[in-house]
């Protein structure tokens, strides 16, 4: 349960459901987010942090969660617990597993039974395609966003005089996990960036997160600040809410569930990827977003970044007049009562499969062969990483050479 887009997600989504009329409750490991679980008013069930993943002790434990208290649907957010939630009902005909992946790949070894909820229309059709088309396989809900929750005129004073961000300098912000998947290199060729541009345009950088490269984020920023002889970058650690951070921005940089926010506050966006793909969103932009999602891959770098923050500096009202778009779009398009909606048809369809047996052969088919899939996987993914060569998540690694040249700028 540490700060990240699946999970708030989960917890938003859960939320939301309840206030349809269900009852909803999360089961996950310990985290800074529990604490966010609890004010929501959702029941909570703790799972052992030591557990291997997928687990048995899982599943039984699921097992018994839907037996002893009579939950309908068990929704697993991205493959591993998405295979606890499949195993733990696949043999009953009152309850139903989905599964919701916002990687920006899908693990091929899901079983094609388990309705699968992805965050891209790009990644559905992928998905489509593999699984052979099957009607009602895939569903599509665009990360959602509490749009009254983060909105324009969020208190952001104390943010500012917490991290002595006095005014004055146009403040890029980067709301994000500092890891090296997806992450890593936009972050550090933002803070060269930022270091090139304070002198000129009176910009500064500031980086809210932290991750398991804060160490390297930290030193580029120190050498970025020598460059430049004043704060050009400033890391902030992590924030247990970081709205005051969106709201202090006047220009936000990011990709996914974070971007989506940050354009909630009605912040002009820049979207961050991989292989040097910055892009701003603007109505001509909108719809390669739309498609692909809040990311890319593939770009000019540096050179790229800098011409657009550059530009944006200098133009107060191209900023609020792209600020007021990406809030239009978010508002219309993400907000999460339609996403709550969208999930309540997707569990109702999945329980009336489960309580008609509709599949119920290829369920069984889905059990066996997907033990042996995941099985050879965890034996390849631990020669590689004896070998050095294994990512953190596969699954959120810099993507095939295909999907590069669809995430190209156009």
């Amino acid at each position: 349960m540490r700060i990240g887009g699946s999970q708030l997600n989960a917890i938003e989504l859960a939320a939301a459901m309840r206030g349809l009329g269900h009852r909803a409750a999360i089961i996950s490991e310990p985290g800074p987010l529990v604490e966010r679980v609890r004010e929501e008013g959702l029941e909570h069930f703790t799972l052992d942090p030591g557990r291997r993943r997928p687990a048995p002790s899982t599943v039984r434990r699921l097992r018994a969660l839907v037996a002893e208290r009579g939950f309908d649907v068990v929704h697993g957010y991205e493959w591993p617990p998405g295979l606890e939630a499949f195993h733990a009902v696949r043999n009953r005909r009152d309850a139903a597993a989905v599964c919701t992946v916002m990687s920006m790949a899908v693990a091929p070894f899901l079983p094609p039974t388990l309705p699968l909820v992805v965050g891209t229309e790009q990644i559905k059709q992928d998905v489509l395609a593999r699984r052979g088309r099957r009607p009602g396989a895939v569903h599509l809900i665009e990360p959602p966003v509490d749009v009254a929750a983060n909105a324009p005129g969020h208190p952001a004073e104390e943010f500012r005089r917490r991290f002595e961000l006095e005014p004055g300098p146009i403040d890029v912000v980067v709301v994000s996990r500092l890891a090296a998947e997806l992450k890593l290199e936009g972050l550090l060729t933002a803070v060269d960036v930022a270091g090139r541009l304070a002198a000129e345009t009176g910009l500064r950088l500031v980086v809210v997160g932290d991750g398991p490269c804060r160490d390297r984020v930290e030193a580029r920023a120190a050498e970025a600040n020598a460059r430049a002889g004043r704060r050009a970058v400033v890391l902030t650690g992590q924030l247990d809410d970081p709205r005051p951070a969106y709201a202090s921005a006047s220009i936000a940089l990011g990709m996914g569930g974070s971007a989506l926010r940050a354009m909630a506050f009605a912040k002009p966006l820049v979207v961050q990827g991989e292989r040097g793909f910055f892009e701003p969103l603007t109505p001509e932009s909108a719809g390669m977003f739309l498609e692909q999602g809040w990311y890319g891959i593939g770009g000019e770098g540096a050179d790229r970044l800098e011409t657009i923050l550059r530009t944006l500096a200098g133009d107060a009202a191209r900023r609020r007049e792209l600020g007021e778009f990406g809030r239009r779009l978010v508002v219309e398009r993400f907000s999460l009562d339609g996403a709550a909606r969208v999930q309540e048809r997707i569990y109702r369809d999945a329980l009336d499969a489960a309580r008609t047996g509709a599949g119920a052969l290829a369920v069984r088919r889905d059990a066996a062969s997907t033990v042996g899939r995941v099985l050879a996987y965890k034996v390849e993914r631990r020669a590689r990483r004896l070998r050095g060569a294994v990512a953190l998540d596969d699954f959120n690694a810099v993507a095939s050479k295909g999907a590069a040249a669809r995430s190209s700028p156009r």
